[in-house]
């Protein structure tokens, strides 16, 4: 009877092995050559990803699709995945978070279907939050290298180059980051035939900062005046940098507010427990 029972239970292993084989060779491959390189993390889950991508991509609205592909884009993600693998990533992250918490239950010999319903939850919102903070990142890391790069492009204009010339020494000599990419991105536009204003234009709708679209807007005003390009570009460049010295003398004077909850939570209560404990003992050895 055992023997019939093993017999059947590699039987079902081996059909479920091949079937989920099948399954799997169904989805066709994919050309990552003009993609980014994955993480280490997104390289191991990756099959997975575009299995999950593959059967359940087709199901989601256009809406949805390109509202993702949108927030992708804005967190410089749109060369790594696409809005349905991003999609199968959120399923994963669900399934993981729901398989965690309940092995975690059966451990502990505690199981509730509230925290099992939260625990999914959680993991199915967390790479929306991740998504975020990318996004923040990105465009704080375009918001610092702005007045570099409008710098360089200055002194390019102002020694009588054009703007691509102007662009290409500042992708050149600039720091990496994402700036650089962005700015890559419109000396490919402009090579190819697309005007400047509109090259710059869609630079403005890929980050969706305020300090890039005051840019695109002066260099736009700017080419249908006639007005001096190294003239626009300077002030643009000195505003830039009188609006980082205010972003961080803004965070100096938010520091003291933001030091009182550690204040009042971790620091005053130790420096009154070393004041009190003499006081204390004094008055126990009296007693």
């Amino acid at each position: 009877m055992i023997t019939l029972f093993s017999i059947g239970f590699s039987l079902a292993i081996a059909f479920l092995v091949y079937s989920c084989a099948r399954i799997y060779h169904e989805v066709p491959a994919e050309n990552r050559e003009f993609m980014d390189p994955l993480s280490p993390g997104l390289r191991i889950i990756w099959p997975m990803v575009r299995l999950f991508a593959y059967y359940l991509g087709e199901k989601l609205s256009v809406d949805y699709l390109e509202r993702v592909s949108k927030h992708l884009q804005l967190s410089g993600l749109s060369y790594i995945m696409t809005a349905e693998q991003y999609f199968a990533i959120r399923i994963l992250s669900t399934l993981f978070a729901i398989g965690l918490f309940y092995f975690a239950s059966l451990l502990l010999d505690s199981f509730s279907l509230l925290y099992l319903f939260l625990a999914g939850l959680m993991g199915y919102f967390l790479p929306v939050l991740t998504l975020n903070d990318l996004r923040k990142k990105r465009q704080g890391l375009i918001v610092r290298a702005l007045p570099v790069y409008l710098d360089y492009l200055t002194m390019a204009i102002e020694a009588g180059l054009n703007m691509t010339g102007a662009l290409s020494q500042a992708v050149e000599r600039g720091p990496e980051g994402p700036l650089r990419i962005e700015f890559e991105k419109v000396i490919r536009d402009m090579r190819a035939g697309m005007s400047r204003s509109q090259a710059f234009r869609n630079m403005a709708n890929r980050v969706q900062i305020t300090e890039v679209n005051s840019l695109v807007s002066a260099l736009a005003q700017a080419e249908r005046t006639g007005a001096s390009l190294g003239k626009t570009l300077r002030i643009q460049s000195d505003q830039r940098r009188v609006e980082r010295f205010q972003r961080a003398e803004k965070k100096a004077l938010e520091a003291p507010v933001k030091l009182v909850f550690p204040l009042i939570v971790f620091i005053f209560p130790v420096t009154f427990m070393i004041l009190a404990f003499p006081i204390a003992m004094k008055f126990i050895y009296e007693l």
